[in-house]
């Protein structure tokens, strides 16, 4: 980064999960933040003295005006599932915004643009582990949008010379996450269920480790205009995850299976009925995908290229993550029904 201490560090997606902490990331190193956000009072958990503005990305003018004097670009925003989201919210975000950041960075000569993608461009992966060239295969509108950004993305780094890095994280867990709390809360609750062997592979990494390589994504020289899959040091079987969240609960492993089969079914047909009516679905057919599509990557280019090293081994982050649900308050009620059961 050249003089980065007068050229702020653009972070959109700043209240996501992940934006937060590369926020808090990026303040305690001494940079000037600048976090774009949907709404500003969803900002309050950001550090004192960042520079929170309200943009609708969809906006160019006022994407423009935002990217106007930064120097570096993390672009973390996205249209993720959601009942309420139509296909055409998820181009409009996942594509549009992203075309309109990447059009404003071009036209102002910022020095790095690092797009936040994700390693469901990839879809299933049969032969595992995947790495940066196997061939994309998306299988849902997120997933599809999620592609065509990064795709866009690269392409300004060959046409337009924009300083383009891509990062492909693996699923982020840790404290301030709760996409994964409601499978935290039953195996707590002893009411998890297997949906098929469990035996395919779930690839995670620590909201930290992450961090990191966005960071050294930003400043590396090698980064520009490269692919990289950021995920921890290795991938388990879903057994095995359920089975250590079992152990840092204190509770037992999870022992219910059921076939995937009844329930590929019925979400799929939840989904046709409900998402069209703006109905959150009470099965969605993705979470039974969580259970039968294995996602399992190599970090060896980010090793190779980056000097990209996980250091939260995933036993030690899920006991991070265990604790800062029960200081939260999050797995209170969880803990009552285990002492019952």
């Amino acid at each position: 980064m050249s003089d980065p201490s007068t050229r702020p560090v653009l972070v959109t997606g700043a209240t996501g999960f992940t934006g937060n902490h590369l926020v808090r990331a990026l303040a305690k190193a001494g940079l000037p933040v600048r976090a774009i956000v949907r709404a500003t009072s969803r900002a309050t958990g950001l550090p004192p003295g960042v520079d929170v503005r309200q943009v609708d990305l969809t906006n160019p003018a006022a994407v423009a005006q935002a990217v106007e004097g930064t120097g570096i670009i993390f672009h973390l925003a996205a249209a993720f599932r959601e009942a309420a989201h139509r296909d055409q919210g998820y181009w409009e975000i996942n594509v549009g915004a992203t075309r309109n950041l990447l059009e404003a960075a071009a036209r102002q000569g910022v020095e790095r643009f690092v797009h936040c993608s994700t390693v469901g461009v990839l879809g299933h992966i049969d032969q595992p582990p995947a790495d940066e060239t196997t061939p994309y295969s998306p299988g849902d509108i997120y997933q599809r949008t999620k592609c065509e950004g990064e795709m866009l993305a690269l392409g300004y780094a060959r046409e337009r010379g924009l300083a383009v890095s891509v990062a492909r994280p693996t699923a982020i867990y840790g404290p301030g996450d709760t996409r994964l709390l409601k499978m935290f809360r039953m195996i707590a609750n002893g009411t998890f269920v297997m949906l098929g062997l469990g035996e395919i592979y779930y690839h995670m990494v620590y909201v930290d480790d992450l961090v990191e390589g966005l960071r050294l994504m930003a400043v590396h020289p090698e980064a520009v205009g490269e692919v990289f899959i950021l995920g921890g040091e290795g991938y388990y079987p879903l057994t095995a995850i359920a089975g250590m969240i079992a152990q840092n609960l204190g509770v037992r492993r999870p022992r219910l299976r059921l076939p995937a089969w009844p329930f590929q079914l019925a979400g799929s047909l939840c989904e046709r009925i409900c998402v069209p009516l703006g109905v959150e679905p009470p099965i969605y057919r993705r979470r039974v995908d969580f259970f039968t599509k294995s996602r399992a990557f190599s970090i060896a280019k980010a090793k190779q290229l980056l000097g990209y090293r996980p250091l939260v081994g995933l036993e030690a982050g899920l006991r991070k993550t265990v604790a800062w649900y029960r200081s939260n308050g999050h797995l209170a009620l969880a803990a009552s029904l285990a002492t019952i059961v």
